[in-house]
């Protein structure tokens, strides 16, 4: 593994595999910090880069935010810069790297990369995504957000400010989330409850976070949206 930051330019392996942090800088409930979306992806990126010899990009912090942008601190670039951003991205990387994937930690993020990452590969550039998260976990800011963070960055988690948030299944809440964002339906941000969160039930959802993601990127089947399979 290979931190790109600390290279200099004759340490870059030629046509190797690139891997891209893509996060976000948004609120995260009472008790998680702003970097919570790119931490994880962060975290998940060294993981693969390590079982695979990758090179990790520097992340990219700002991403789609617009639901969150209702509570103060929340940076969003919105969907066209996103967009744009990664053509960019993708282009310039695709001069010296042989592949390049991005690991997407902010579920935001998702209907702009559905839209680039399968534009760029009819580019030929040989580029595709995949989810720094597992189906089943609650949406934002809840026990599987907390648990992770108590796993990977226990400094960062306000124990004491703990509460829960909006309860019920995402689908129920989508509508009203759409029309008026997260506080729409959240007023302290949170979509579930991080009551009961652990660094080991966060260490396990890690383990099983960057299983699927190293059968993706090893079985390097890419779907119709641009997302690695998961075998």
């Amino acid at each position: 593994m290979a931190d790109l930051a600390d290279l200099a330019w004759p340490e870059v392996p030629p046509a190797g595999l690139v891997l891209v942090p893509v996060g976000s800088t948004e609120q995260h409930g009472p008790h998680l910090p702003f970097t919570t979306d790119t931490v994880i992806a962060q975290a998940v990126a060294v993981e693969l880069a390590e079982r695979s010899g990758a090179v990790v990009a520097p992340p990219l912090a700002y991403g789609a935010s617009g639901e969150h942008q209702s509570f103060r601190g929340t940076v969003s670039i919105g969907h066209e810069a996103l967009a744009s951003l990664v053509v960019e991205l993708i282009r310039s990387l695709s001069t010296w790297a042989g592949r390049i994937v991005l690991v997407n930690g902010h579920g935001g993020n998702v209907q702009t990369l559905r839209e680039v990452v399968p534009r760029m590969r009819r580019e030929t550039h040989r580029v595709a995504w995949l989810p720094a998260g597992l189906p089943g976990g609650d949406a934002h800011a809840g026990r599987t957000e907390t648990s992770l963070m108590l796993h990977l960055h226990p400094a960062a988690v306000r124990l004491d400010r703990l509460e829960p948030g909006a309860a019920g299944h995402l689908a129920d809440l989508l509508p009203a989330l759409r029309s008026g964002g997260v506080a729409a339906v959240s007023p302290n941000g949170v979509l579930g409850d991080p009551r009961g969160s652990s660094a080991e039930e966060g260490a396990d959802v890690f383990d099983a976070i960057c299983a699927s993601a190293v059968r993706r990127l090893h079985a390097d089947v890419v779907g119709p949206d641009g997302c690695l399979a998961d075998a």
